[in-house]
């Protein structure tokens, strides 16, 4: 540790601003130790609290826990097969989700990081660890960009920038949100990028790269870039107020307007992608509108503390010897007047917007978020560490400093002891934390009065450079032990408290192989079905109906849940039907059933016994009647399907309810299917085993379930046990009958496609002669499908029942339709012009800097 800190002019803050010379040497070293140093640190760190917690790949327990397991994990599997030409889709259309879904947008969304290209590297069975390393490449970036960026603000000892850029890197917030939502890292990392993108553009300097590392921030994430962005203009914000190269008003201004600069073309660089996504979440299944509720003061001083877990609060943890360094700040007299004011302010203010809803607001760009309504806490964890930095960077803060600091750290953790959010590891945790920062304290200051090397006496000259080694040793120990502790407890308590899924290993082996040998895409669809963990056809592979996004089509979610299939994330997670009138409607010819052979545990892969089966359906596209079938608005489940088949297959029986049992009569051997999407409880017919539905409005809609043969005697019988007051619908009850549904696959066959062709993004089919009517692409009609008959100019495709239709005139005998992600020609359109500013803006550079 440096000695007591004296005041230190700001100018030296420029110094690495210097032209060439014998002073920018030092600077560059320093910056250099410490982001490697941090990059170390920070990725033993994760790594020893994943393996304290026994999760995989360090334990056996799975890390698979809510959102990682039910999307990034299948996503990053699906990313590998993509880039390695494995799948059906291109990078506009993904063929394996959602009957057909829109995978440029969901690439913005989850795939877009290059670190994620990491993937490819890793085996098909080792896809979890591939997402591992994907993440502690994220969080281990970040804590390098952040040592650097310290450095960069003021000069000080190497050492501690690392260990406050680790600090930075496995905040609360990683632990809590960012290790399991892989995505958001890219936003953490962002952050002192873009910090130190302003301070280029405050000093004049790097116009070309300062843009590109924007682009790439919103390339990578532009959700958490954004907050990132505006952190950033906070940081820029207190250094054009307070650096003496922008001491003028007119440097001031210009250092604001290069800054703009470098936003407006990084942005526009980036909006190919940009647009696709925003477009997309327009298009998305909409989510129950959230009204935003600030936590409990108790509940977010508590988040600064080790060991706290929430979704309802802000994770604030920075460890306690970086929070006491930032919390000395406003008392450190060593630091001038107006950049104490400055960060304090900041800090402050930062903190205060977490709580206020129009500041909220702000943060999530205009929409308050379902689930974790303090995604921008990182930034303000940024900000802490920016505060501690300039506390200590020029030597230990004087004793009143850390005595007013020390105060306030007593006073919070105080005020924050009847909050929920304590965990029993927390204040042991932050007592030992306290006492080694304290003893590491009292050695720098005792090193300080040892006086400088080359004193008289030998024996204090080796004390003054042992003193200050061990205070490091102790700030890294209380930091370290803090960061295991914190991640350990954290990654506990998610799978004790959250959904999980298990990890991937036999069962989605011998799935994968059972789809893999029985694709016929596109002579028809194979659906993987049901194997643990969510989007089961990225894990998988297959054509199924299953597709968990944030961008899930509006149109595709409530087309398939009127007809009867399930639902997860308020709509937004569509789950395979095995039905037989949907299989016809979608042409899944194969289909995969699995049987788990033992119960689904935390600590081992599942196995199972799968099996194919393959039955005759129609072909992907189909020739209807012109006239459309009535909206999905209007009467059962049932009797949708029999729209849009063309077919009466059911019969639809008036029912008597006697308390919690329903009769009524149905042909014999016919099959009884139960629909009730907001049932919650079993329902079983009469000496049939009971069938589990799992409803709960508006989260879940439970899927069409069958529940048996009608018996010899016509007499249907079901009894409920619902959880609660059973919730109904008019027609909860089917009997279908297969000799109808085979007369109806046999007519849509005749009269379908006699040959079907897809590439990548597009689907052509080969029609009987003379065909009229609509033909019908077996694929939701998302936003952004064009199709034509013939020769015709491709037209923004029709609907039919929620499908892609083409209308037939009897003239043409092929329809052709394509797909391009909305907002692709926009976005592109805006990049291009964003590429020419940044040429133009490299250009004036070099003139100027040759003149």
């Amino acid at each position: 540790m440096p000695p007591v800190a004296e005041t230190v002019p700001d100018e030296v803050e420029g110094e690495e601003d210097a032209g060439p010379g014998p002073r920018t040497g030092a600077p560059v070293r320093r910056g250099a130790r410490a982001a490697g140093a941090a990059a170390l640190l920070t990725a033993l760190l994760f790594c020893l609290a994943t393996a304290l917690s026994r999760s995989h790949p360090f334990g056996p327990v799975t890390r698979n826990v809510v959102d990682l397991g039910q999307q990034y994990l299948p996503y990053h599997a699906y990313w590998r097969s993509f880039l390695r030409g494995e799948t059906h889709g291109d990078a506009f259309l993904n063929w394996n989700s959602g009957f057909g879904a829109n995978f440029l947008g969901d690439i913005g969304t989850y795939l877009s990081s290059p670190v994620d290209l990491l993937v490819v590297f890793f085996p098909a069975d080792r896809i979890e660890l591939a997402l591992y390393v994907v993440t502690a490449v994220k969080i281990t970036a970040a804590g390098t960009a952040m040592a650097a960026l310290l450095l960069r603000l003021r000069p000080g000892p190497w050492p501690v920038a690392a260990v406050l850029g680790t600090a930075y890197a496995l905040s609360g917030w990683t632990f809590n949100f960012g290790s399991t939502v892989p995505m958001w890292l890219d936003g953490l990392a962002a952050f002192p990028l873009l910090c130190l993108v302003g301070e280029w553009a405050r000093t004049g300097r790097r116009p070309v790269l300062g843009p590109l590392v924007v682009a790439l921030a919103w390339i990578a994430n532009f959700y958490t870039a954004y907050m990132a962005t505006l952190g950033a203009a906070v940081v820029l914000a207190v250094r054009l107020l307070t650096a003496e190269e922008t001491a003028t008003a007119r440097r001031r201004l210009a250092g604001a307007l290069r800054a703009a600069r470098s936003v407006l073309v990084g942005v526009g660089l980036a909006a190919p992608l940009v647009a696709v996504v925003f477009l997309g979440t327009k298009t998305a299944d909409p989510t129950p509108e959230v009204t935003f509720a600030p936590a409990a003061w108790a509940d977010v001083l508590a988040r600064f503390l080790p060991a706290t877990a929430s979704t309802a609060s802000p994770a604030l943890f920075i460890g306690t010897p970086a929070l006491l360094l930032a919390l000395t700040l406003p008392f450190n007299r060593a630091v001038a007047p107006r950049v104490r004011a400055a960060l304090t302010a900041a800090v402050a203010l930062v903190a205060l917007s977490l709580q206020w809803e129009p500041t909220h607001l702000l943060w999530h760009a205009g929409a308050s978020p379902n689930g974790v309504p303090y995604r921008q806490a990182f930034v303000l964890c940024g900000l802490l560490l920016i505060a501690a930095w300039y506390s200590v960077a020029g030597g230990v803060p004087r004793p009143a400093a850390l005595l007013a600091g020390g105060a306030l750290l007593g006073v919070l953790a105080l005020a924050a002891r009847g909050s929920v959010d304590i965990d029993p590891w927390t204040f042991p945790a932050f007592g030992t934390a306290a006492l080694l920062a304290l003893a590491a304290a009292l050695l720098a200051l005792t090193a300080a009065r040892k006086g400088p090397p080359g004193a008289a006496l030998e024996v204090p000259t080796r004390a003054a450079r042992l003193l200050p080694l061990l205070a490091v040793v102790l700030l890294v120990a209380a930091q370290a032990g803090e960061a295991a502790v914190t991640g350990k407890r954290i990654e506990e308590q998610q799978r004790a408290e959250v959904a999980w899924s298990p990890r991937t290993g036999p069962w989605h082996e011998a799935a994968a192989r059972e789809v893999a040998r029985a694709d016929a895409w596109p002579l028809h669809r194979t659906d993987p079905g049901e194997v643990p963990g969510g989007n089961d056809v990225l894990l998988v592979g297959g054509q199924g109906a299953d597709h968990y996004s944030s961008l899930t089509s509006e149109t595709t979610s409530r087309t398939l849940v009127s007809l009867g299939f399930g639902a997860y994330a308020k709509g937004r997670h569509p789950v395979t039907l095995d039905n037989p009138v949907t299989d016809a409607l979608f042409s899944v010819g194969t289909r995969i059933r699995s049987e788990p052979t033992e119960p689904v545990r935390q600590d081992a892969p599942p196995r199972a016994t799968v099996t194919a089966t393959t039955v005759p359906v129609p072909p992907l596209v189909t020739v209807r009647p012109s006239p459309r079938p009535a909206g999905p608005s209007g009467g059962s489940a049932f009797a949708r399907q029999e729209r849009l088949l063309g077919a009466s297959v059911y019969e639809l029986p008036a029912l008597r309810r006697t308390g919690r049992t329903l009769t009524a009569r149905c042909p014999a051997g016919s099959e009884v299917w139960f629909w009730a999407p907001e049932y919650r409880g079993t329902a079983a017919l009469a000496g049939q085993r009971p069938v589990k539905f799992d409803g709960k409005p508006p989260a879940v809609s439970a899927a069409m379930g069958a529940l048996g043969a009608v018996p010899a005697s016509g007499e249907v019988r079901i009894a409920l046990d619902p959880e609660g007051d059973p919730r109904l619908p008019g027609e909860p009850v089917g009997c279908l009958v297969r000799a109808r549904l085979d007369t109806a696959v046999d007519r849509l066959t005749a009269t379908g496609a006699t040959r079907v062709r897809t590439t990548g993004h597009t689907v052509t089919a080969e029609l009987p002669p003379g065909s009229t009517g609509v033909a019908v692409l077996a694929v939701p009609r998302i936003s952004g499908w064009s199709c034509a008959a013939g020769d015709a100019d491709l037209r923004p495709a029709r609907a039919y029942g929620g499908l892609v239709a083409v209308p037939l005139d009897g003239r043409a005998d092929t329809v052709h339709c394509s797909f391009r992600p909305p907002g692709l020609r926009l976005g592109g359109a805006v990049g291009a012009a964003a590429l020419l500013a940044l040429a133009a803006t490299g250009v004036l550079h070099r003139r100027r800097t040759r003149g």
